[in-house]
């Protein structure tokens, strides 16, 4: 019924209890997962749960907000993504949102780094990953500079304005919420959810962090995934359950999933 479009079970918090986490996503109609690599360092062990784990599923790539991690070249993310069960490149983009004193112009090794796997995502045919934080601007433009909408992809945990959003949406991007949708003072993404086509939102829980409302502040895990639904579904005015159906088939378009097993 439901899909975790984004998590990190790779994380050691989570990844130490991931039985347990099988079976409560068992037990909350959590029917598959994407397990999201955020450095090359990590590629191995979230390409291992992937293999291993019918129910989920891997991506590779480097987070914009990691440094001094080893950089993949095009033809690496190319290979690595040709894989069984990877499905995307990412987690990547661009974050400007702690710059330690530095300035935007001091971020163009994130920029390189975006573009490289906007590249690879052209050459491997397989959607992007890409997280956007106080960047929104430049992410944009780094996207139309290097022809990203041929890759395709989604914006994950989103946290932007309106007008970033469908100008995403325009260049054929998904947009996926978190947890943070369900925040009291997140009225601005319950108001752009009904905005948005119903045919471009995804559902994610970004788990181990953002757990939505009532688990706020606890660990998250991918069986906390309905209860993002559900606060989409309440902000647009559908039933849980049509809410789950879309955001279900679009996920399983954009990264060409199979059907759950039984």
């Amino acid at each position: 019924m439901f899909i975790d479009s984004h998590c990190h079970l790779s994380f050691p918090e989570l990844r130490e209890r991931l039985p347990d986490i099988l079976a409560a996503m068992r037990a909350a109609q959590v029917e598959q997962a994407i397990c999201i690599c955020t450095q090359m360092e990590e590629f191995e062990t979230v390409h291992a749960l992937a293999v291993a784990h019918p129910q989920l599923w891997a991506t590779v790539g480097v987070h914009p907000d990691t440094e001094d991690m080893r950089e993949p070249d095009v033809a690496e993310l190319v290979r690595l993504a040709g894989l069984p069960r990877v499905v995307a490149i990412g987690e990547t983009g661009l974050d400007y949102y702690r710059l330690n004193g530095r300035s935007v112009a001091d971020m163009e090794w994130q920029r390189e780094r975006f573009r490289t796997h906007i590249r690879a995502a052209r050459q491997a045919r397989k959607p992007l990953v890409i997280h956007t934080r106080a960047s929104a601007a430049d992410t944009l433009r780094v996207l139309d500079e290097e022809g990203g909408e041929q890759a395709g992809g989604v914006f994950h945990c989103f946290t932007e304005t309106a007008e970033v959003a469908l100008a995403a949406v325009e260049r054929g991007y998904y947009i996926s919420f978190s947890g943070i949708v369900s925040f009291k003072n997140a009225q601005d993404l319950r108001d752009l959810a009904r905005l948005l086509p119903l045919d471009r939102i995804l559902i994610e829980t970004d788990s181990p962090y953002l757990a939505p409302v009532p688990f706020r502040g606890k660990t998250n895990s991918p069986a906390y995934v309905p209860h993002v639904a559900q606060a989409v579904a309440d902000a647009i005015g559908l039933p849980v359950v049509e809410l789950a159906a879309h955001t279900t088939a679009n996920t399983r378009r954009l990264f060409a999933l199979p059907e759950a097993l039984p």
